[in-house]
């Protein structure tokens, strides 16, 4: 089984910054992207960010030139580092990787972590 792991949420003030972190464990063989979502209640979730296994890396127009995307492959984690948050990037934000579990089975799984709140006052 595979397990993904967030910490970092938390309040803070707009302007401010946080990092979240998410570490994946368990039955894993390989990972290709890992990426950043987030959710509003009663919303879709929305892409974030993202980042491949080679470090390409893609984001949403919203968050462009204010929130960075990271992973370290030796340690199976995804950062986000979030500056100049403004009270819009409220929301819960979830982390995500693209799993082959297996080195016999090409299949990819995608896997989530449970979420973690992030809360930026005005």
């Amino acid at each position: 089984q595979v397990q993904l792991v967030e910490s970092g949420g938390g309040l803070v003030q707009a302007g401010g910054s946080l990092r979240l972190s998410c570490a994946a464990s368990g039955s894993i063989f390989s990972i290709n992207v890992m990426g950043w979502y987030r959710q509003a209640p009663g919303k879709q979730r929305e892409l974030v960010a993202q980042i491949t296994s080679g470090g390409s890396t893609n984001y949403a127009d919203s968050v462009k030139g204010r929130f960075t995307i990271s992973r370290d492959n030796a340690k199976n984690t995804v950062y986000l580092q979030m500056n100049s948050l403004k009270p819009e990037d409220t929301f819960v934000y979830y982390c995500a990787a693209d799993i082959q579990t297996s080195a016999t089975s090409v299949r990819v799984y995608r896997y989530w972590g449970q979420g973690t709140q992030v809360t930026v006052s005005s």
